[in-house]
């Protein structure tokens, strides 16, 4: 029996998908550079570009190719129209709030920022977090598609809620992100811990290298770990994996302690907080007199006995430490030292992405949702939810 063949709309359907999504990598082709770019034949790419220009969704940019005496015939650059829409990707962290429109290009067209007190309350940063959003819209044109949200806290997998753990130092309780936002889209609203989205940027900055099988361990004012099986995040039944803080490990006095009272054995804490002081620890663990390389090895054995539990249990083929003072080279380098140890040893290195890892593997994410937007409203049908 001969198998079915594809319909014609759906034919066409795959043609326009290839067309808008060169054109988002682009910026602006020619009809000839599209049929080069996707492979597909030049009188069906010119089909293509003539329903989504009538359909409002490409625009001829009025930019035209050099021709003639030789050069073969002028032609037309397209684009997307620049109503195509933006996708919000923000950042809620104890530093502050951000909120960023991206275009499907992947452009950050707006910014913006709000500080938040200390400690932070959540009716301040519920606030904080619509005042940043308005903002950001106020010059990116229509109302964006959908929002991707980082936070730090443990965020339910469900929900989108954040969850308050015992212990947890960004104190916001159960703030919720989705019903906060829901007013500054057009639709739904993605949420997920800060961690796993810099494990995600991370995996994403690899390059020809894949990394898919990976801890992401966060080392800074709060503690956090992101486990990637098969080059997925995993999140566990609720959202809450990876909560590494009441993780059992050595403690300064050799004795087994969780990892979070580690850092109030050796008074890094900040005042009246579970929150690990970074200046503190810094200060306190990276000179090389007596004091500091005791507090440096309470560290580094601390922090590998919880590696200790990840090897056991995840089996990743390398610990990328990211963080404030997890990355430092000489605290990562007592981790690595203390890490061989073990009678699993996993390799251990710092992360390479230290700028916003966390924004910028929301606002990957975020593109990448927008951009299935996009194609889905020209071609008419739903996209599925993008891998994360």
């Amino acid at each position: 029996m001969d198998p079915a063949k594809p319909s014609l709309e759906l034919l066409r359907s795959l043609t326009d998908q290839h067309v808008l999504r060169a054109l988002m990598q682009h910026r602006r082709l020619t009809r000839a550079e599209l049929a080069a770019e996707t492979g597909i034949s030049k009188p069906t790419v010119g089909e293509s570009v003539r329903r989504l220009t009538e359909a409002g969704v490409v625009v001829d940019t009025g930019e035209r190719t050099p021709g003639g005496r030789g050069r073969g015939r002028v032609g037309s650059y397209y684009a997307l129209a620049a109503d195509a829409g933006t996708a919000l990707a923000v950042s809620i962290a104890p530093e502050g709030i951000v909120a960023e429109c991206v275009d499907a290009y992947g452009d950050t067209v707006s910014r913006a920022e709000q500080k938040i007190g200390r400690p932070a309350r959540p009716q301040e940063v519920a606030a904080a977090l619509r005042t940043a959003v308005a903002e950001a819209r106020h010059s990116a044109g229509p109302t964006p598609h959908l929002a991707v949200v980082s936070a730090a806290d443990p965020v339910h997998r469900t929900t989108g809620r954040m969850v308050q753990l015992p212990d947890s130092p960004f104190l916001l309780g159960e703030l919720d992100p989705v019903e906060i936002l829901a007013a500054h889209v057009d639709g739904p609203v993605t949420v997920d811990n800060d961690v796993n989205w810099a494990a995600q940027a991370e995996r994403n900055n690899a390059g020809a290298t894949t990394l898919t099988d990976f801890a992401y361990v966060f080392l800074g004012e709060g503690l956090g770990c992101a486990i990637v099986s098969d080059g997925e995040v995993r999140r566990g039944r609720t959202g809450l994996a990876g909560e590494l803080a009441h993780l059992v490990t050595v403690g300064p006095s050799g004795q087994a302690t969780r990892l979070i009272e580690v850092f109030g054995e050796l008074g890094l804490r900040q005042s009246d907080s579970t929150a690990i002081d970074v200046d503190r620890l810094l200060a306190a663990a990276t000179g090389t007199d007596p004091r500091a390389l005791a507090t440096r090895h309470a560290l580094g054995q601390a922090v590998s006995g919880i590696l200790a539990a990840l090897g056991a249990l995840a089996d990743p083929e390398v610990v990328i430490v990211g963080g404030p003072w997890g990355s430092h080279p000489a605290i990562l380098d007592t981790i690595a030292a203390a890490a061989t140890q073990l009678p699993r040893h996993v390799p251990v290195r710092a992360a390479e992405l230290m700028v916003e890892p966390s924004l910028t593997g929301a606002r990957s994410d975020a593109l990448n949702r927008l951009r299935a937007v996009i194609v889905a409203a020209a071609i008419g049908y739903s996209p599925p939810t993008p891998a994360s």
